[in-house]
């Protein structure tokens, strides 16, 4: 045994070329056994997620407009990351930015930004036992080892995959929008009131994905009018596309990753007439506009702090014009 790892480590001294082939065999296997995760989380439950369920009275844990909203506000706005994203708590200054700029535009909404898109346990990357370490080195790392970050992504996509999955997907999403409804109640307590709640889900990057695929669940168990605003969205064309009342894209015309949707789902194909995809569209309940020149991510992102050739103006400060001309804010937010 200790002959034959002895071999393994003299043949990976080789070359850099094998130590990326086999981080990537590493990764490929790892993936693979990641929906365990999700149906051992699952299993664990005290109660099946599967029936009609209200949230639970839990304690504030949003600063963003927790405690200021009065008692009869009625609207949500759910931000989920992207799968470049470490945490809910490790934001990047431009996602910073755009929600204290949502929550100052829109003081009759709750922020909600406590969910993380990317574990159904809502568990943030360093809250995982085993492999913790690993993604607080890929998150932390400066320099040359900032090229680590790839891990972060690679394995927040298996989690877009999962919640993309048909076999483990309604398991994964469910855990979602119990955290989604369990984070609203936390920020400011949902109302049990007949009027319905205003339920605006932004996602971007995969988080987009899994914003649509919690909106069933959402329908399911809360009276409410659910909005999904992807911004770079990559996204199928199936779940979320029937309840949700209305659907958003904002893209950026130097964006290319958020085409991939559009072509590896083929619910969302031009010839593809019957999915809800095509159905919302039709119905102009889905748009898509044209947000500016944002790359995918950056700091030419939707989130990035630097300013527009010839303007004063930032990539995220874009990105708040383009949400906030929305017809979504027509009724006004109670103040």
């Amino acid at each position: 045994m200790l002959k034959l790892i002895s071999k393994i480590f003299e043949w990976l001294r080789g070359s850099t070329l094998r130590l990326l082939v086999l981080a990537g065999v590493i990764l490929a296997i790892w993936g693979i056994l990641s929906p365990l995760g999700t149906i051992v989380w699952w299993l664990t439950q005290s109660e099946p997620l599967g029936s009609k369920r209200q949230s639970p009275q839990l304690p504030a844990s949003n600063d963003l407009g927790a405690g200021k909203l009065p008692k009869n506000s009625n609207c949500y706005i759910v931000f989920l990351t992207g799968v470049g994203d470490f945490s809910t708590n490790e934001l990047t200054e431009g996602e910073e930015v755009f929600l204290q700029g949502l929550a100052q535009t829109h003081q009759g909404c709750a922020i909600v930004k406590d969910v993380f898109p990317y574990s159904a346990a809502n568990e943030n990357l360093g809250g995982e036992r085993l492999l913790a370490p690993v993604w607080r080195f890929a998150n932390q790392a400066e320099g040359w080892l900032s090229i680590a970050d790839v891990l972060i992504k690679i394995r927040n996509l298996w989690r877009f995959a999962i919640s993309a999955d048909e076999r483990y997907g309604p398991v994964y999403n469910q855990g979602i929008a119990s955290a989604i409804a369990d984070q609203m109640n936390a920020v400011h307590p949902v109302s049990q009131t007949s009027k319905p709640l205003k339920i605006i889900l932004i996602g971007t990057s995969g988080g987009a994905q899994v914003a649509l695929e919690a909106t069933p669940y959402l329908n399911q168990w809360l009276n409410s009018q659910i909005i999904v605003v992807s911004i770079g969205g990559v996204f199928g064309g199936i779940n979320g596309f029937d309840q949700a009342d209305q659907i958003f894209h904002l893209r950026g015309t130097n964006d290319w990753i958020e085409d991939v949707g559009g072509i590896i789902f083929p619910s969302r194909w031009v010839f593809t007439f019957a999915s809800p995809f095509s159905r919302a569209r039709q119905q102009g309940r889905y748009q898509a506009e044209i947000s500016g020149p944002h790359e995918h991510d950056g700091s030419q992102g939707y989130f990035g702090r630097n300013q527009v050739q010839g303007s004063n103006t930032t990539y995220v400060d874009l990105t708040l014009e383009a949400i906030n001309q929305l017809p979504i804010w027509q009724q006004r937010d109670r103040k």
